[in-house]
């Protein structure tokens, strides 16, 4: 039933140059299809398994939208408030100015912040195997990630422009905290993983470095070349920074990914009924499912092609994935890419994960193509 899907698979491996991949989709009837292929470690051979445990990078962001939403529908806040609302201060910084910035600005990457993954601050503690090394197992806190936000400039006013941004995620996870009392962690246990029974999917605590169940090892080679000054990376010019091909990838799996906001740690299978849920609009009240699927243009912002973003997740345009409509949510960093797609009416689902970063972002689009066809 999904030939051509394994297919993709095994291009990833051959053409794209992933260790392994794995894929696991939901059909219409109830059933599942799990495919695999490469190696989940390029030592011992070992194959990929259903039910690993991985990180799934940005795909938090639909978690950390999603709770805020549920949050706004039980009365206990609106996504127009200025961020001065809840968290007086807090964008009132470096150009910034929280009474004109909303939590929907922040949750739709619209709120002018800089693009928080390219802060230099960051970038310098990975920049190079070497530096890598050295900052593999450096913790972040949140108020650390709080200050990383507005660590540079602004780079348009509040709704101008799309410019993805993680540190915005990282303010609207200490609002839902300010808000409800209750840990991050707490809040996505309540509002997602009871309702949907996510049972292997965890915010990581404090200071995990790897993971308490099977998983794959994570290889790497997104590294800029030596000598390179963090603070003259830009999103246009990032790509010449990077180190020369044909390099061994470097073992990433214990890694320390605390500067990640939401660091949601999930299986694909999880990750199905997540995407489905959130997709279909059998989670969110119907007004905050309409809100969360209201989408801007990220054209021109330097992110991933042929899409419209919502609040933490994204729709697909059609024409790229052979005329299918698709809704998803996708995350890349050293070691792991994850992506978790669905058609709008939630009955097809497909959540994939590579052992190492994105190496193309058209294997998400032949994915869609392939593993939600009807």
């Amino acid at each position: 039933m999904h030939d051509k899907t394994q297919q993709v698979l095994e291009w990833a491996v051959s053409e794209v140059g992933v260790p392994g991949i794995v894929a696991e989709v939901s059909n219409p009837d109830g059933t599942t299809w799990f495919g695999t292929a490469g190696v989940a470690d390029l030592t011992t051979g070992a194959q990929r398994v259903p039910g690993e445990l991985v990180p799934i990078g940005s795909g938090d962001k639909a978690f950390i939208a999603a709770v805020i939403l549920t949050l706004e529908a039980e009365g206990r806040l609106d996504i127009e408030d200025p961020v001065s609302t809840w968290l007086p201060g807090v964008l009132d910084t470096g150009g910034y100015d929280g009474t004109e910035i909303t939590i929907r600005h922040l949750l739709s990457n619209t709120g002018g912040l800089f693009s928080t993954g390219l802060a230099p601050e960051l970038v310098a503690r990975y920049t190079s195997r070497s530096a890598f090394a050295r900052h593999r197992f450096d913790a972040w806190t949140r108020q650390d990630l709080l200050r990383l936000a507005v660590s540079q400039p602004p780079v348009g006013r509040p709704g101008e422009r799309f410019v993805y941004s993680n540190g915005g995620f990282a303010v609207c996870v200490a609002l839902i905290e300010q808000v409800t009392g209750n840990t991050y962690a707490q809040e996505v246990e309540r509002t997602l993983f009871q309702p949907l029974g996510l049972t292997s999917s965890y915010v990581r605590p404090e200071g995990e470095t790897t993971f308490p169940g099977p998983h794959p090892r994570a290889y790497s080679t997104q590294f800029y070349k030596d000598g390179v000054d963090p603070a003259g990376v830009t999103p246009e010019n990032w790509e010449s920074m990077v180190e020369e091909p044909g390099l061994a990838p470097l073992d990433v799996t214990e890694f320390d990914t605390s500067w990640e906001p939401g660091n949601i740690v999930s299986t694909t299978g999880d990750m199905l009924r997540l995407i489905s849920a959130l997709a279909g609009g059998s989670l969110l009240p119907p007004a905050q499912h309409r809100k969360m699927w209201t989408t801007v243009s990220t054209e021109g912002a330097n992110w991933l092609p042929h899409t419209r973003y919502g609040l933490g997740a994204f729709e697909l345009d059609p024409a790229a994935t052979g005329g299918i409509p698709v809704r998803g949510v996708a995350g890349s960093y050293w070691g792991h890419m994850f992506g978790a797609l669905a058609t709008p009416d939630g009955e097809r689902a497909l959540a994939f994960h590579t052992n190492t970063e994105a190496k193309s972002w058209e294997l998400l689009f032949e994915l869609a193509r392939t593993g939600l066809a009807g």
